[in-house]
């Protein structure tokens, strides 16, 4: 097949990415779950030997389409179960359980939480923006109820079908109705509203090639304030198999701060960055390489430290949902 990393492990995901791609509709049902059950966990495992950037044109033409495939899937996930808990007569917040990897975002939004603060130098942000948030956006309600309790949360998704149901979701919330909005946009049409923001969000699946997602940046470098934020999802090794990667050389016109890459059942890598000043944007992407480098492994001894803690935390919000 022209690649030379691991044969089994890719010949895995191009079996599943068939099966996957001859399926009728992507909906949630019994083939779809078992199919990306059997995807997820078979990427989830940290693999030295996978570099999907490497892989022969193939491979990467069969990697972007099931991206594509994957996000079409999450987003029918999503706006399934953002249907099933509007139908709660109580507050449907307080379900938030019944979605099948809640778990994941509580770990996944507590991780970039304290990423955040390592960052944000004592401050908290006044405005954040999530664009992409979806018919279920989880990681701005996470943040919002826990973490971020005071900050005002703007998302930002082109689909209004989305916007209409995630609106629905928190409208009988007494306080996350307060402090949440949302814009049906594309996000490049927001040109000047960025600058409002102290921190931006940017989902996983805006922008599902690499070329798509380099605009999306270039745009936000254009309007977002210097100083400010910009959190991203990214992917690693297998991961990435499932969601685009963010290389810190993508980044140009910020300062790469840290990259995370977790090892457990969160697949998601983070990268969070600052937006520079217009006369120092060109800097050496080279040396902010090397410093990220010595940077990445504190992180992630950092992090790993706080693993327990975080594992804490997310028992502790089961229980009082339970």
């Amino acid at each position: 097949m022209g690649y030379c990393q691991d044969d089994k492990l890719v010949n895995t995901i191009c079996d599943l990415y068939e099966k996957i791609s001859k399926l009728e509709s992507l909906r949630p049902c019994e083939d779809v779950d078992t199919l990306f059950k059997q995807l997820v966990s078979t990427c989830i495992p940290p693999n030295p030997n996978i570099d999907v950037t490497k892989m022969c044109e193939s491979i990467q033409e069969m990697r972007s389409n099931l991206i594509k495939l994957c996000g079409h899937a999450e987003g029918h996930l999503e706006h399934h179960f953002s249907s099933i808990l509007t139908s709660f007569e109580d507050n449907p917040l307080h379900h938030l359980n019944v979605f099948p990897y809640y778990n994941n975002y509580l770990k996944l939004s507590k991780l970039e939480f304290d990423l955040l603060e390592q960052n944000l130098n004592g401050s908290v942000p006044k405005t954040v923006a999530f664009i992409g948030s979806g018919p279920l956006p989880l990681t701005s309600i996470v943040l919002a109820s826990f973490h971020l309790k005071n900050s005002i949360f703007h998302n930002f998704d082109v689909d209004p079908s989305a916007n209409s149901v995630a609106a629905r979701l928190v409208s009988s919330d007494p306080d996350l109705s307060q402090r949440m909005f949302f814009h049906t946009v594309d996000v490049m049409d927001v040109t000047e509203s960025l600058k409002d923001f102290d921190v931006v969000f940017l989902a996983a699946l805006v922008g599902m090639d690499k070329q798509e997602k380099i605009k999306v940046i270039e745009h936000l470098e254009k309007h977002m304030s210097p100083g400010a934020l910009l959190m991203l999802r990214s992917a690693h090794g297998p991961r990435a198999f499932l969601y685009p990667i963010v290389e810190p050389c993508d980044l140009q016109g910020f300062q790469v701060l840290s990259v995370y890459h977790p090892t457990d059942e969160v697949i998601n890598s983070v990268v969070i960055s600052r937006k520079l000043d217009g006369d120092v944007g060109n800097h050496d992407h080279m040396d902010q390489a090397s410093e990220l480098a010595c940077n990445c492994s504190q992180i992630h001894a950092i992090m790993n430290k706080k693993k327990s803690i975080v594992e804490e935390f997310t028992g502790s919000i089961e229980e009082q949902l339970s």
